[in-house]
C-alpha cells in the first residue's frame, strides 16, 4: 500500500525566531499511509499480514523438502498448501499478540522511527520477491528429492515442469482455510455491530457475546452437518460397495469354505471382501507342488458384518463354522484380523496353504466396511475388539480339546490395522506366548501398544527402524531383504513360539503419531532406513502433515516399501509357523509353485 510524505507547517510564526533567539531545527517529516491498491472495499479481503506470508512461505517451502513416500504434483500441492495455511495462521497470530503487548509496542514505536520511511515503503516488494525466490528455490530442490526417492524406490521420477505444477495447487489449498477464517471474522464483525446497535450493549461485552454465539453455530454445524453427515454419506457409499461382489469370484461348493451350501455363513452376508476371501486360493496342482505332497483342500471360515449384528455372535459362530469345516484337526488354525472393509491380502492365505499343501485353516471377521485408510482413523476401538474377541473364542475351543487328542497349532496374524486389533486381545508379550504358538504383525501402527512398548525398550545401539529387543530372544523385527534371514539375524537363539514384526523404514503406517507435531522421533535421529533419503528432516508442524498426507499414498509403491509387504509374507510364515523339519529348499519350492 502506498505512503505520501508531506511536511509539516507550522500555523503560526515561530516564537524563537520572532524574538531573536536561537532558531528551533526544522520540523519533522510526518508519514501518512494513503489508501493502496487493496484498501479499496471490493478488495481489502485480498490483503495479506506480513509476518503471517513470511511465516507461510516458510511452511509451505519446508513441505517441499523430502518425506517417505515419493509424491506426484497434486500430492505435493496437498502437502504444501495445508502446511503454508498453519504458517499463516502462526504468523498473523503472532503478529496480533506482539502489536497488543507492551514490549511490542515499545518495539514497534522504536523500529519505525529509526527505519526511513523509503525502507517501510520498499518492505512489501522486498517480501515479495523473497517469497518468490524462496518457492522457487525449494521447487526445484524438492523435484530433485522427489526423483531421488522414486529411484530409491524404484519407480519413474517427475520431471520439473510436471512437478511444478504442485505450486499453484498449494497456493488454492492455502487460500480455502485462510478464506473460511476471514468469513469467520466478518461476520463476527456483523455481528457485534447488530448487538451494540440493537441490544444497545457496550463494546467489550457485545465482542464476547458475539465470540460465544459463533462458536455455538460453528460447533452446531460441524457436528450436524459436518460430521455427522459427511460420515452418513460414506456409511452409505461404503455400505453399498460392501454389498457387491468383485467379478470372476462365484460362490464356492466345497464344505470347507463359508459362504458354500454346507456353510452356517449364507454367501449373501459375507460382504465384498469376505466372498473374495471364501471364493479364492490356489488350485490342488499349485499347493501340491509347493508342499510336496498331495494336497488337501484348505479350510477358509469367514463371518461378514451383516452376518450377525453383534461382535461376540460373530465370533461364536465364525468359530462352529471352523467347527463344522473340519479345522480343529488341522495341524494348523490361523486367526487373521482383518483391515478395514474385511480385507484379508491373498498372500496371506495362499503363502500359508502353500507351506502346508492345502492341510490349514484359516478364520477371520468382518468389523468395518469402510477403507483402510478410514479405518485406521475411525476404526481402532472395534478392531481391538474384534480381534481379542475372535482370538479368544478360537482359542477357548482349542483348549477344550481333550487329552490325548491332537491339537492344532493357533497361529495369529493382523496387518496394518488389523495388527492393531490382534495386539488388543493380549496384554504383554508373556501373554502372546502363553496363548498361541506364533504370531506375525505386519505393519503396525505407531498407536499399538504392545509394539510400542517394545521398541521402547530395544537393546541399546538398535535403531528404531529395525530394532533389537532382549537379544531376539521372544520377538524380533525385519523388512525387506531382511525377512529371509530373520531366524540367523541376529544368530543368538529365539526361542518358540517365534513373534515376528515386519515394517518398512518408509511404511507411514508404522511411523505417524500426533507426536510429529512437536517431537523429533528416533529414526529421524538415527541413520534414515533403507528406503529413505538422508535428506529427510523433522519440522515442527510440518512433518507430521508430511506423513499425514504419506498415509493416503502408502501402497502406491512397489512391494517392499511404504505399507507393500506382499513379498514378504512367505517369509514371514516361514519364520513364524513353518511345519516341523522345514529347510531353505522348501521354502525355495513354495516361492517357484507361487510364482508359476
Amino acid at each position: 500500500m502506498s505512503e505520501t510524505r508531506v511536511d509539516a507547517e507550522p500555523s503560526r510564526a515561530d516564537p524563537a525566531q520572532e524574538h531573536g533567539t536561537h532558531p528551533r531545527p526544522p520540523a519533522a517529516h510526518v508519514v501518512h499511509r494513503g489508501p493502496g491498491p487493496l484498501d479499496r472495499a471490493g478488495l481489502r479481503w485480498l490483503r495479506v499480514d506480513g509476518l503471517g506470508l513470511a511465516v507461510g512461505v516458510a511452511f509451505g517451502s519446508l513441505a517441499m523438502t523430502p518425506s517417505l513416500i515419493p509424491r506426484d504434483w497434486f500430492v505435493q500441492g496437498l502437502a504444501t498448501g495445508l502446511s503454508a495455511a498453519v504458517g499463516y495462521g502462526v504468523g498473523t497470530v503472532l503478529w496480533f499478540l506482539m502489536r497488543r503487548t507492551r514490549v511490542g509496542i515499545r518495539l514497534f514505536a522504536r523500529a519505525r522511527a529509526r527505519v526511513p520511511a523509503r525502507v517501510r515503503l520498499a518492505a512489501w516488494p522486498i517480501l515479495l520477491v523473497a517469497a518468490a525466490v524462496v518457492v522457487l528455490v525449494m521447487l526445484v530442490a524438492g523435484a530433485q528429492w522427489q526423483r531421488d526417492i522414486a529411484l530409491l524406490v524404484g519407480i519413474e521420477p517427475p520431471t520439473l515442469l510436471g512437478y511444478a505444477r504442485a505450486v499453484p495447487l498449494g497456493v488454492l489449498v492455502a487460500a480455502a482455510p485462510i478464506a473460511v477464517v476471514r468469513l469467520v471474522r466478518h461476520a463476527d464483525h456483523l455481528l457485534v455491530r447488530g448487538l451494540r446497535r440493537y441490544a444497545h450493549l457496550p463494546r467489550r461485552i457485545a465482542g464476547a457475546v458475539a465470540v460465544v454465539l459463533l462458536a455455538m453455530v460453528i460447533a452446531a454445524v460441524v457436528n450436524q452437518i459436518v460430521l455427522r453427515g459427511t460420515l452418513t454419506v460414506v456409511d452409505q457409499a461404503f455400505s453399498g460397495v460392501n454389498d457387491e461382489t468383485y467379478p470372476g469370484f462365484d460362490r464356492p461348493t466345497s464344505p470347507t469354505r463359508s459362504g458354500s451350501p454346507a456353510s452356517l455363513v449364507p454367501w449373501e452376508t459375507l460382504g465384498k471382501e469376505g466372498r473374495r476371501f471364501v471364493a479364492a486360493g490356489r488350485d490342488a496342482a499349485t499347493l501340491a507342488a509347493a508342499g510336496g505332497r498331495p494336497a488337501v483342500e484348505p479350510v477358509r471360515a469367514y463371518v461378514g458384518l451383516e452376518t450377525a449384528t453383534e461382535p461376540q455372535a460373530r465370533a461364536d459362530l465364525a468359530v462352529r463354522e471352523l467347527e463344522r469345516e473340519g479345522a480343529f484337526s488341522r495341524p494348523v488354525v490361523a486367526v487373521v484380523t482383518t483391515t478395514g472393509t474385511g480385507w484379508v491380502d491373498d498372500p496371506v492365505a495362499d503363502s500359508l496353504e502353500a507351506l502346508y499343501a492345502g492341510d490349514s485353516a484359516i478364520v477371520a471377521t468382518q468389523y468395518s466396511y469402510l477403507p483402510s485408510w478410514l479405518s485406521f482413523l475411525f476404526d481402532g476401538p472395534r478392531a481391538e475388539e474384534a480381534g481379542r474377541l475372535l482370538i479368544d473364542a478360537v482359542h477357548a475351543r482349542i483348549q477344550a480339546i481333550p487329552p490325548g487328542v491332537p491339537r492344532p497349532r493357533m497361529i495369529v496374524f493382523g496387518e496394518s490395522l488389523g495388527s492393531q486389533g490382534s495386539e488388543g486381545a493380549f496384554s504383554s508379550l508373556a501373554d502372546v506366548r502363553a496363548n498361541t504358538d506364533g504370531v506375525l504383525w505386519v505393519g503396525p501402527p505407531n498407536s499399538n501398544r504392545l509394539w510400542s512398548q517394545i521398541v521402547t525398550r530395544r537393546d541399546p545401539g538398535s535403531p528404531e527402524v529395525l530394532p533389537t529387543y532382549s537379544d531376539g530372544l521372544v520377538v524380533r523385527f525385519a523388512g525387506g531383504p531382511s525377512t529371509a534371514a530373520v531366524a540367523q539375524n541376529p544368530s543368538t537363539p529365539w526361542i518358540a513360539p517365534h513373534v515376528l514384526y515386519l515394517q518398512h523404514p518408509s511404511d507411514p503406517v508404522v511411523w505417524w503419531s500426533p507426536d510429529l507435531l512437536w517431537e523429533r522421533p528416533d529414526w529421524l535421529v538415527e541413520p534414515r532406513g533403507s528406503d529413505v533419503v538422508g535428506a529427510m528432516s523433522w519440522y515442527p508442524v510440518i512433518t507430521f502433515w508430511q506423513v499425514s498426507i504419506d498415509l493416503v499414498n502408502a501402497v502406491n509403491v512397489p512391494p517392499g516399501h511404504g505399507h507393500v509387504y506382499t513379498d514378504e509374507i512367505l517369509d514371514g510364515w516361514v519364520a513364524v509357523a513353518a511345519p516341523p523339519g522345514w529347510t531353505a529348499a522348501d521354502t525355495a519350492r513354495v516361492r517357484q509353485a507361487l510364482a508359476g
